[in-house]
């Protein structure tokens, strides 16, 4: 998703307000207290609350958490994708808020079509990147499991997002964390 600069500084003020007080606190009148900007100038950038909440989804995606150093898949695919995870993970309280705020948007999308659409799009990109970088190290003669790409790829996501649920309640240490999701990975991705 293609903000503007003052789309993308009001997406930034609504998930201020979703980190402070969820999804129901979000108004235009409480986005254009948090950003500064008059009642119209929120309403112009976002005809609907869908557009400003998916707007926000894509703010909060983009911010995610470092990506490894390295290249795609660099040294290995398994070790790449560790890093990725552990980047992303809720492992301080920076990403433990991006968390927060992602599951806010899980559960508002239950009944916000343009907010579940925003974060299957998200999801399927995430997957297909993931698939396309297990498929070409499998081509370039990377030793893998025998599981397809796609399902790989499907399996990653959902060990990353039942992993950020569970540490959120349960803390972890990193090295713990980092042992486990390399574990998992050798018997998704070999």
């Amino acid at each position: 998703m293609s903000l503007t600069p003052r789309q993308a500084e009001l997406a930034d003020a609504v998930l201020g307000l979703i980190g402070r007080e969820g999804i129901a606190g979000v108004s235009y009148r409480a986005v254009a207290a948090e950003s500064g900007w008059s009642l119209g100038a929120v309403q112009k950038a976002f005809p609907s609350k869908g557009e400003m909440l998916s707007a926000a989804f894509a703010r909060l995606r983009a911010q995610s958490g470092p990506t490894p150093a390295a290249p795609p898949g660099v040294p290995t695919v398994r070790e790449w994708l560790v890093q990725l995870l552990l980047g992303i993970l809720p492992l301080d309280d920076a990403r433990r808020a991006a968390q927060r705020q992602g599951d806010a948007f899980a559960q508002h999308a239950l009944t916000d079509p343009s907010v579940g659409a925003a974060i299957a799009e998200s999801d399927a990109q995430i997957r297909g990147l993931i698939a396309g970088l297990i498929a070409r190290s499998r081509a370039a003669g990377e030793p893998g499991s025998p599981v397809d790409p796609d399902t790989a790829a499907w399996a990653v996501l959902a060990l990353a997002q039942g992993l950020a649920a569970q540490l959120l309640y349960a803390p972890e240490p990193e090295d713990t964390v980092r042992t486990r999701v390399d574990a998992a990975l050798a018997a998704l991705v070999g």
